[in-house]
């Protein structure tokens, strides 16, 4: 029989890691969002000065 455990599927380093890129991932989603709320707007702004 084997009495060692069973090795851990990530070590701390490799969660921190995790962690890291998923603060990246979230900040480029974040910065995404605001660049079609913007051109968005900018567009908007286009058609109401256009009309006038």
């Amino acid at each position: 029989m084997n009495n060692k455990s069973p090795p851990k599927p990530f070590s701390p380093e490799d969660l921190k890691r995790r962690r890291k890129r998923a603060a990246v991932m979230a900040w480029c989603l974040v910065a995404l969002i605001a660049l079609f709320f913007v051109t968005t707007l900018v567009q908007l702004g286009k058609l109401g000065v256009s009309k006038m």
